[in-house]
């Protein structure tokens, strides 16, 4: 019996669920860990100036004694360039600075520095050039930075005369030139992220640190970006004002990041002596010296008492508050790259409480003098500039959370530091005698503000009781850092959750708009749930999509009318940019894989679609031979294909293929891939055929899905999306139900059917695939034993399709992991820890 359900309809790809018959095991390829090293090993073969550089450094170095403690004074005096020895008319220390290190961390971090440039630049800028560049740029920085020194220190400037008599070495300089120059070499989006941390690492260096080596690397950086400018014409491009909603973003982020880690990088130096260093223990708390606590214990009893609660701080897990500051910007860093108007609120008020603390600070000090002054004056530099960055560009943080959201987060910010006061202030009542004085409840609660400001703020707080005993030392030790590890961490969570709204409107105009236009032969898949919806202005193309973290991953080509559809790619990637969202079109044919190339995209192949033309289709000839043996089987044992829509199968049935998919899921341990994979979900839809294989027990012994593949409003060709057979049931039975499926289409007027894709598999190698491309390759192989998607991949080969690849099109190689993570989240929404482990037991075994 042939029974007709409603109109068909097929999404994409492929799992082993139809268990098609064995092929032969893949040949191992090379090692993982030869994979992944075979490219830089390429590049560092192609960079021998790198690699003479790098061997000259480590080679004078040892036989100097310079690795261990770095140059010894008479050689600094020698080989280093400053004031002191340009003064005494050393004139080749410019040159010979870059031979030596300062250290053996030196040594390391230049020649980590010098493997990711030096490739680079030789193979973009050229081996001469790349040494021009270098050597020049070394001279040029160091010349550059010890003259700015100079001239600060004539002017009075208390910073630069403090690293006037310093001497430097090390090749950073030149380094830091070649990176600026380079940075004109490579795609826009790379040359601005380049540019600006070839600016912000030295310049945070010099503001924090200060020594004479930082501000020759900040001088080596404007002189390798001022000669690249020249050399390409002036094509500048690290401001924001070209930069795209998204790109804006992610710089003010990385500012704001470099402002949160400053601090943290001149703790580490026991002389730093940079401007914004001044005040940097209100950014970054650190422990009190011994001469400090005994200089508060000569003021008075109390005073002691306080400077050694503070000491103590430093022994427990609130040690963690003294990075408080920073943490919360690194946090709001997040909010900010995800244009977040809340987090630009916050981080605006966070540096205008800092700048006002600091202007409260100089009126407390009752002093007028011309070092305080300046002192004061540096240290409101970087909230202000801070503050007139995130002004200036407010209109690229324009996104908001959800109103529940912004309500939830408020009462959970709320209760917490309601719930870590009154537990300070109740139970420090309660165990009164443990503090010093006597805990009063008035005395308590002047304490709260302690609790909840890093340690180096004590100084600048009222008197109050100090903690002596057991359960108050607990209470000043935990209250104020859990509220700030909850909401860190709420915060965090708040800034990181996609807002995106599903409306049953739009999905029901995007069907429309699918059947009355048509798209690819995976476009019917944009009709399940879970999908959200971007149409462009006119109404006339759509792109279904989903988020995942901040990833816009879509759900195959944008589909609607023909010529709409390749607009709709540069739309939808405005679209994501304004929402803080990298885009990328999964699965997707060349046509769209083209029109995003022309936006600077790049492009993976990520699939293999597998179309067989059915006007001329016949199974005749030696090349049809197993098909036509399934076909006779199924014959002989009175095996029938039977077509249904799901929900009009008799209960029986259905009884029946809801058995043989859990059987499926059951023998693998592992969840139903998702996404572009059909489930049963997906087989209850009005326009999805069914195709079973029953015998004359109506015993179902596999079963098939087919979606539609729309042109002006009819079905014009059907693509395959779930399979699954019977364990014990007839094994030919796949090529039996394609077949059959085949046949009927044809008489139908069909054009083609679609075996879909079969995931990481490819029918041919590229001649020289790349690295990325490498690397999915070897996970197709390491995931074959799993879900077999090569070996359902040469099981189709039975059909004699044609191969049409299919490619996944993103913005930004940076966002690979992200791209990724969201790519598994989709496939695997539902994956448990167990299965999880399952899942790496079986790929390791």
């Amino acid at each position: 019996m042939i029974r007709l359900g409603a109109a068909p309809l097929v999404p994409a790809q492929r799992t082993a669920a139809a268990d098609p018959p064995p092929a032969a095991a893949p040949e191992p390829g090379p090692l993982p860990g030869r994979r992944v090293l075979a490219g830089p090993a390429a590049r560092l073969r192609a960079a021998p100036l790198t690699l003479t550089l790098l061997a000259v450094l480590w080679a004078v170095g040892g036989a100097t004694g310079s690795l261990a403690h770095g140059p010894s004074r008479g050689l600094l005096a020698q080989a280093g360039v400053g004031l002191p020895t340009l003064a005494e008319g050393r004139w080749w220390t410019p040159f010979t600075s870059l031979l030596w290190c300062s250290g053996l961390a030196s040594y390391v971090s230049t020649s980590l520095l010098l493997l990711l440039v030096g490739p680079a630049a030789e193979n973009r800028l050229g081996r001469r050039r790349t040494l021009l560049v270098l050597v020049g740029g070394q001279l040029a920085g160091t010349l550059l930075g010890t003259a700015l020194v100079a001239a600060g220190s004539r002017a009075g400037e208390h910073w630069t005369h403090s690293v006037a008599d310093q001497t430097a070495i090390g090749p950073v300089v030149g380094l830091f030139a070649l990176a600026g120059v380079l940075g004109y070499r490579l795609t826009v989006l790379w040359r601005r992220r380049l540019h600006l941390l070839v600016v912000l690492v030295p310049l945070v260096m010099t503001l924090y640190v200060g020594h004479l080596q930082s501000v020759q690397r900040f001088a080596g950086a404007l002189v390798g970006l001022g000669a690249g400018a020249l050399l390409a014409r002036g094509r500048w491009q690290l401001g924001p004002h070209r930069a795209s909603h998204n790109e804006t973003r992610v710089l003010v982020a990385l500012c704001l990041v470099a402002a949160a880690l400053g601090p943290l990088i001149a703790s580490l130096y026991d002389n730093a002596a940079g401007p914004f260093n001044t005040f940097s223990e209100l950014y970054f708390s650190q422990r009190l010296t011994p001469d400090e606590v005994a200089d508060f214990c000569a003021l008075s009893a109390h005073e002691c008492a306080r400077a050694h609660a503070v000491e103590r701080i430093f022994d427990t897990p609130a040690r963690l508050m003294a990075a408080l500051f920073p943490a919360l910007l690194l946090v709001l860093a997040e909010g900010l790259r995800r244009g977040l108007r809340l987090a630009w609120r916050i981080t605006v008020a966070t540096e205008l409480l800092w700048a006002a603390l600091l202007v409260w600070l100089f009126t407390e000090t009752g002093t007028g003098s011309g070092d305080v002054v300046q002192y004061f004056v540096e240290a409101l530099l970087l909230p202000l500039l801070t503050t007139g960055l995130l002004l200036t560009t407010r209109q690229r943080f324009g996104l908001r959370l959800p109103g529940a959201l912004h309500g939830r987060l408020a009462a959970l910010l709320g209760g917490a530091v309601l719930a870590a006061s009154a537990a300070y202030a109740g139970l420090g009542l309660l165990a009164s005698g443990q503090f010093e004085p006597g805990a009063t409840f008035r005395g308590l609660v002047s304490g709260l503000p302690a609790q909840f400001l890093p340690p180096a703020y004590n100084d600048l707080l009222p008197d109050y009781p100090i903690a002596v005993g057991p359960l108050a030392r607990l209470l000043e030790t935990y209250c104020g850092l859990v509220f700030w590890v909850v909401a860190l961490t709420a915060l965090l969570v708040a800034f990181r959750r996609p807002a995106v709204h599903a409306d049953a409107a739009d999905a029901a105009r995007a069907r429309a708009l699918l059947t009355a236009h048509g798209g690819g032969t995976l476009s019917f898949i944009t009709t399940w749930d879970g999908n959200h919806y971007w149409f462009d202005e006119e109404g006339r193309a759509a792109v279904a999509y989903r988020v995942l973290s901040t990833v816009a991953l879509t759900t195959g080509d944008p589909f609607g009318e023909p010529e709409a559809r390749r607009r709709a790619v540069a739309g939808f990637a405005r679209y994501c940019d304004a929402r803080g969202w990298t885009p990328c079109f999964y699965s997707v044919t060349p046509e769209t894989m083209a029109e995003a190339g022309q936006l600077g995209w790049r492009s993976l192949q990520v699939a293999e679609d597998t179309v067989v033309a059915l006007p001329g289709l016949a199974f005749t000839g030696r090349k049809w031979q197993d098909i036509r043996t399934a076909l006779n089987k199924a014959g002989k044992q009175g095996i029938t294909a039977e077509w249904w829509a799901y929900r009009d199968a008799p209960l029986a049935l259905r009884d029946q293929i809801r058995s043989i998919s859990e059987e499926w899921v059951s023998e693998k341990g592992l969840p139903e891939m998702g996404f572009t994979l059909g489930g049963l979900e997906e087989l209850d839809d009005p326009a999805v055929r069914l195709l079973i294989a029953v015998d004359g027990d109506r015993t179902v012994h596999g079963l098939t899905s087919w979606m539609p593949v729309y042109e002006n409003g009819a079905p014009v060709g059907w693509t395959l999306d779930f399979m699954r057979r019977r364990s014990d049931g007839f094994r030919g039975v796949t090529e039996f139900l394609i077949a059959s499926a085949a046949l009927g289409f044809k008489e139908e007027g069909a054009r083609f059917l679609s075996l879909s894709g079969a995931p990481l598999a490819r029918s041919g190698q590229d001649a020289a695939p790349t690295g990325m491309q490498r690397m999915l390759d070897w996970m197709g192989r390491v995931l074959e034993p799993v879900y077999g998607f090569r070996s359902l991949l040469a099981f189709k080969a039975k059909f004699q399709p044609e191969y049409r690849p299919m490619f996944m099109a993103y913005p930004d190689p940076a966002a690979l992991p992200s791209i990724t993570r969201a790519i598994g989240k989709a496939y695997l929404p539902h994956l448990t820890a167990a299965q999880g482990v399952r899942l790496m037991r079986r790929l390791s075994s």
